[in-house]
């Protein structure tokens, strides 16, 4: 068989899980989209060198320009043990990158009337009508229930349980909050006995608010919130290997989950002994996927086009508009972990924002957005450049090496 003519490659097809057929994505040299190829080299010898340090095994890095893939790279290992290489087609354990996907899908049934952003959780959850707040004073009443975009930008007063707040915690505890045994539903019922811990809407809080999230997705749209993803985000764009477990017959592209501690790696997580390899009753809209370079790059792809990719659109563009620009109500403060405080980051409905520089992540740019997941994957998407970046390795706890290695790289590699 021949080999196709170049300019005929974006136009290819490829093969997803249901026979259907989805667009190639467009792949250029650096310099069509003005970005120079020179710079770009630069990229893979911070990789090298990440890698020879032990900051991680291997990785992919994708960087997009003008809609089309200008650099598709994966380096290092995926697997250092067995000495096997990563690939482009390697699976990762997204994490919270799984939360801008659920925000996708609640957005639709907005466009489609199924659910208000305004809506109190109890027209979805009745039970969860008369949710308390923590305080010094002990619990008080709610001013007003925790809304949908509450749960989509994190000011709904929910955490992940370790807050340092003993009645809180045990709270959580004891409520087994994202135990992966418990159906959606079950888990929304215990919710009402965890109290927030902020009036909703006066605060911003990383927590499970997108796995509430996603109970309300089920609820809304009549669907389990796989059959929902696969439906209706995976299929049209074409997302062939993400999913919340791992198919046996997938199994050898997993790549290992490392746990770097005293500057050494060592195995998290190893493929063939991984819980992800059992479809979990849980559903985690907050953190639950695994996924693909290719495929995240995909919903990536649709985000920075206005919620279209080819002839498939998801979104209208004014929705999009939600996700990409801060929504944190005035007093709501920027994004904050612990002591550490992003000055200058807020959120929208699904992405962290850039509002204004300082000196947290001094390489990124004002109108930049996006998120990560808890293995050190990461996403940025910087509108004014046209840029799309994604990251993804295998490293725990969180580390914002990479990223922040490459992102001035990546910008001063811009000639136009």
């Amino acid at each position: 068989m021949n080999k196709p003519t170049l300019f005929l490659l974006p136009f290819l097809s490829c093969l997803i899980a249901d026979g259907k057929t989805a667009a190639e994505l467009p792949t250029v040299n650096p310099g069509k989209v003005g970005l120079s190829a020179k710079a770009l080299a630069q990229v893979d010898a911070k990789m090298a060198e990440l890698i020879k340090e032990e900051r991680l095994t291997g990785g992919i890095v994708v960087i997009a320009r003008k809609g089309k893939i200008a650099h598709f790279k994966p380096y290092g290992l995926r697997d250092k043990e067995a000495k096997l290489p990563m690939e482009k087609d390697t699976i990762f354990r997204i994490y919270s990158m799984t939360k801008a996907i659920t925000s996708v899908a609640a957005l639709m049934l907005h466009e489609e009337g199924k659910l208000g952003l305004d809506d109190p959780l109890s027209k979805f959850f009745p039970s969860l009508k008369d949710l308390k707040v923590h305080t010094m004073d002990g619990l008080v009443s709610l001013k007003r229930e925790p809304t949908v975009s509450d749960l989509m930008r994190h000011t709904a007063g929910l955490t992940y349980g370790k807050t340092k707040i003993s009645a809180v915690d045990q709270a959580y505890k004891q409520a087994k909050m994202l135990d992966r045994s418990l159906e959606l539903k079950t888990m929304m019922s215990r919710m009402s006995t965890v109290p927030l811990v902020f009036q909703p809407g006066a605060d911003w809080r990383y927590g499970c608010a997108t796995d509430v999230l996603g109970g309300v997705v089920e609820v809304a749209s009549g669907q389990k919130l796989d059959a929902f993803f696969q439906e209706r985000i995976f299929k049209p764009l074409g997302m062939k290997d993400t999913g919340f477990f791992v198919p046996k017959d997938k199994v050898e592209r997993f790549a290992v989950n490392y746990n770097h501690k005293d500057e050494r790696l060592s195995v998290k997580d190893a493929p063939k002994t991984s819980k992800y390899l059992e479809n979990p009753t849980f559903l985690s809209g907050g953190g639950g996927l695994c996924s693909t370079a290719d495929d995240y790059v995909r919903f990536l792809l649709m985000v920075s086009n206005g919620g279209k990719l080819g002839k498939e659109r998801l979104l209208k563009k004014k929705t999009v508009r939600l996700m990409t620009t801060n929504q944190v109500p005035k007093g709501g403060g920027w994004v904050t972990f612990g002591e550490q405080i992003r000055k200058g980051i807020g959120f929208g409905l699904g992405f962290s924002v850039r509002v204004k520089m300082s000196d947290w992540d001094p390489d990124g740019r004002v109108g930049e957005y996006g998120w990560g997941g808890a293995a050190s994957t990461h996403y940025w998407i910087s509108p004014k450049d046209d840029l799309v970046v994604l990251t993804l390795e295998q490293v725990m706890p969180y580390s914002f090496n990479t990223e922040w290695a490459l992102k001035g790289l990546i910008y001063d590699a811009i000639e136009d």
